[in-house]
């Protein structure tokens, strides 16, 4: 079996056009999108209508809960802007969204960690930092899922971790934002330190899976003038660079 993941695609289109013909060269079976798919400074009505016609399965991220969740005047500038351009169609489609996913008995799909759309599994944040995340850390969050494959979202950092030999951890990156920071639990940074749009491939043979991280251009200083056009002068940098 052969599967492309996606992640954070942040109502980036032009990062997901090029991650969408990427992925036609690869021959998968599947496509699965892991949330947070249109909150952002860039296009999310355009982003929504690129996506439903596809049907991928898909789950709800943090931002996904936040626009069905919360308020229009307690929306944060990402959510607001998003919910601004969402028709109702839209917004149905967000609410058919799980918050995880099972596949094929064996492949879970969660965009933080099982059960918590807002925590970091493959990392953790301290007050003094961000850190790869323990085994046994990792562990004490997926310890009731029996799984070859969990495929997580929600840090924008590309990392695979082996648990186990018959369970792999892959977060594939992000789509559409290669930076950002963030004050849950601590103030932090992260940063995939080049603009490409990022995804993954992951393949089954032999009951192993592997995995092809790929790194994709598109035209992000086209991305980054729409932020700035958008008045979100904090997504520019991001965009350019991967950095903040």
């Amino acid at each position: 079996m052969k599967l492309a993941a996606i992640s954070d695609i942040h109502g980036n289109l032009l990062a997901l056009e090029a991650v969408l013909e990427d992925i036609e060269k690869h021959n998968v079976d599947v496509i699965v999108n892991l949330g947070d798919i249109l909150s952002g400074g860039l296009f999310p009505s355009e982003t929504a209508d690129r996506l439903l016609p596809l049907n991928l399965p898909t789950i709800r991220g943090n931002h996904e809960r936040q626009l069905l969740e919360t308020t229009p005047e307690k929306m944060g500038l990402s959510d607001r802007h998003a919910y601004r351009y969402l028709s109702p169609e839209h917004l149905e489609w967000l609410r058919k969204m799980p918050a995880g996913l099972t596949l094929h008995n064996d492949i879970l799909l969660v965009h933080g960690t099982p059960g918590n759309d807002k925590e970091y599994l493959l990392e953790e944040v301290t007050e003094t930092g961000v850190r790869e995340s323990s085994h046994e850390r990792i562990y004490e969050h997926i310890k009731h899922h029996n799984a070859s494959l969990i495929l997580c979202g929600h840090t924008h950092i590309p990392r695979s971790v082996e648990i186990s030999s018959t369970c792999l951890i892959v977060n594939p990156g992000s789509v559409g934002l290669q930076a950002y920071d963030d004050e849950h639990p601590f103030f932090h940074k992260m940063e995939a330190g080049s603009p490409h749009a990022r995804y993954a491939i992951l393949e089954k043979q032999a009951n192993q899976w592997t995995v092809n991280f790929r790194k994709v251009v598109y035209d992000w200083e086209k991305a980054a003038r729409h932020a700035q056009e958008n008045d979100r002068p904090d997504w520019v940098n991001a965009l350019r660079t991967g950095k903040m």
